[in-house]
């Protein structure tokens, strides 16, 4: 036997001990029958396709189902469409082109942000509502949670709210309930038991906000979860609102501003990036979104 063949025969052994651990996995969830997988082997080893490629040939499988089961395979979770929402685009679809530019600026905060000594906690801001300063900070924490990184992500949009929305969860108590003392920090939703994310919503509206934040009791707070969490987001409300965001960036350390194009004012930008300057807030980039 020629070392090519040998070698031929070592990556068809390889192949098709990936696709017997893909099969199995497919059969655990309910997806396929083990007399599913003999027939999609035998389709791949006749036609030369990779496991994937002959079922979905066979129409035993969508691609939703061969994504899911790799994510498994190699320890990456991918949540339904059904158990977040669909703007949680990085939850149930992470080799979406739309999480691309996401995973390049998880990759810059790393190198820029995440390495650096230091408790992290950032908030993420933006001068006016409808900037996409939600979708970000719940994508952006599901991402963090996708490289192993113990998250957390805080709504600290005490008028606004909007994670628990994203995430499906219930809003009776969160963080206005943590700050007036009438629940424990416990009351952290764990999002998926394969990904280290969990999720702190706003609870019911207060009718002091401002006041709450401002209460030294946020700032323990902050402290208890940035030695529980390796990162911490917190969601804000628009800038020009109130002053809730630029409390709660002081109190984080950390921010990164959201601008959305043609539709963010340069006058507020400038002023709410002033305002951080004078409160000693750490901007460690901004984002600029195209719609």
């Amino acid at each position: 036997m020629t070392m090519k063949q040998t070698q031929a025969m070592s990556g068809m052994s390889a192949n098709n001990d990936r696709s017997r651990a893909l099969g199995g996995i497919l059969v655990e969830q309910g997806r396929l029958t083990a007399k599913n997988v003999d027939e999609i082997q035998s389709y791949s080893s006749v036609h030369g396709l990779r496991f994937g490629d002959a079922a979905l040939q066979l129409e035993l499988l969508t691609p939703s189902d061969i994504e899911n089961a790799l994510a498994h395979q190699f320890n990456y979770p991918v949540l339904s469409r059904g158990q977040v929402s669909d703007e949680v685009i990085a939850a149930y679809m992470p080799q979406s082109a739309l999480v691309e530019p996401l995973r390049a600026l998880r990759s810059r905060m790393v190198l820029r942000w995440l390495n650096d000594s230091g408790r992290k906690v950032m908030a993420i801001c933006s001068p006016t509502r409808g900037e996409g300063r939600s979708w970000l900070a719940a994508n952006l924490a599901t991402m963090f949670a996708q490289i192993g990184e113990r998250t957390l992500l805080i709504d600290g949009d005490l008028r606004h709210p909007r994670q628990h929305e994203l995430f499906n969860i219930d809003n009776e108590v969160g963080l206005s309930s943590l700050l007036t003392g009438r629940a424990g920090r416990e009351i952290a939703r764990r999002i998926h038991p394969q990904l280290t994310l969990c999720v702190l919503p706003a609870g019911l509206l207060p009718p002091n906000p401002q006041e709450l934040l401002e209460r030294p009791v946020f700032d323990v707070v902050i402290d208890h979860f940035a030695k529980q969490f390796s990162v911490v987001i917190i969601d804000t409300p628009a800038m020009d609102e109130s002053a809730d965001a630029q409390v709660i960036a002081s109190r984080a350390g950390s921010a990164l501003m959201l601008a959305r194009r043609n539709y963010s004012q340069h006058k507020k930008l400038k002023s709410g990036l002033l305002g951080f300057q004078e409160a000693g807030v750490n901007v460690i980039g901004s984002v600029i979104f195209e719609h």
